[in-house]
């Protein structure tokens, strides 16, 4: 079932008409024929609130709902919801960026590649009926991700299978040696803030430039956030996510959001309004402090103040 919005729009002003189409067009609402729109059924609403808006100002607008009498019919109004040219564009761009990527600096192709992680969830938003194109879309922006990590990043950790996170004492993880790969980006960074914040009152820590290969970590030293450390990625959960739950901090609600935070910077997935400051943020001081060390403690400032942040917004301390 589909819902049919037929509109005649007011010829003023013309600011009404700009917000209807505009409207319109961010809804993904298929066009049958002239000032005759179409929406999955679930999305009746937001046709309903387009109505009202135009009645408001003069103009007609009705609302029906509308089922096909066969199954031509039916694939065609699935026609007017088909994605393949805005995801072929995509692509397109994604190629772009994957073919000029080994000539730019690591904050470009950073920045660049969140701009196309955030066109994909544009289109996805509007892609009612998502077949294969959504599915390899989404893989080819995962494998871009992972390219960019291996030429600027080695050793990012690949997702182990899901399996149960043991829990852990942190009273028997004091004075430890924690392990990392050098550079660190926002996972690592996280979690070697959650290790001196809540799990270690007394780390060390050690950044080497390839840990699971090439310069393996000391003996006895606990490694996080690499292929084959202690901690490290778990089926969707980064490395991060896996900390937290392994020493009962998951129950936190403030953490569950800095979690959040992370897993959209690391991974992708669900968008979290913060992200792109903490991403601009994190940037910014990596060109700072070339130093790892210097890195990771004013890192720690931006986390403390993320996590000291009122859960409500616009709450007042």
């Amino acid at each position: 079932m589909w819902t049919a919005l037929f509109l005649t729009l007011p010829s003023q002003p013309q600011a009404v008409r700009l917000r209807v189409w505009r409207a319109l067009k961010g809804l993904g609402s298929g066009l049958l024929r002239d000032g005759v729109y179409v929406l999955p059924t679930d999305r009746s609403q937001a046709f309903s609130e387009l109505a009202d808006e135009v009645r408001a100002h003069a103009g007609v607008a009705q609302v029906f709902a509308l089922a096909s009498d066969n199954a031509a019919q039916q694939a065609e109004l699935r026609a007017l919801f088909d994605r393949g040219e805005a995801y072929q564009a995509w692509r397109a761009d994604l190629q772009t960026l994957q073919s000029a990527m080994g000539a730019m600096a690591e904050a470009d192709a950073r920045r660049r590649l969140r701009a196309q992680a955030d066109a994909l969830q544009a289109i996805t938003r509007i892609d009612f009926y998502p077949g294969a194109a959504a599915e390899q879309a989404a893989a080819e922006l995962d494998a871009l991700r992972r390219a960019l990590d291996t030429q600027f990043s080695k050793g990012e950790p690949t997702a182990g299978s899901p399996h149960p996170i043991e829990r852990l004492d942190a009273r028997q993880f004091q004075g430890k040696h924690w392990v990392t790969r050098e550079r660190p980006w926002v996972d690592r960074l996280a979690c070697a803030w959650l290790i001196a914040r809540f799990i270690d009152r007394s780390p060390t820590f050690v950044w080497l430039s390839d840990p699971a290969g090439a310069t393996p970590p000391p003996r006895a030293a606990l490694g996080y956030d690499f292929d084959g450390a202690r901690f490290s990625h778990v089926g969707t959960r980064v490395s991060f996510e896996v900390m937290a739950t392994s020493f009962c901090l998951d129950a936190d609600p403030r953490l569950q959001r800095l979690s959040r935070l992370v897993h959209h910077l690391d991974a992708g997935g669900i968008p979290v309004p913060e992200a792109a400051g903490l991403e601009a943020v994190l940037l910014g001081l990596r060109e700072m402090h070339p130093s790892d060390e210097a890195l990771m403690h004013a890192a720690h400032g931006v986390f403390d103040a993320l996590y000291a942040a009122p859960l409500t917004r616009g709450a007042t301390p």
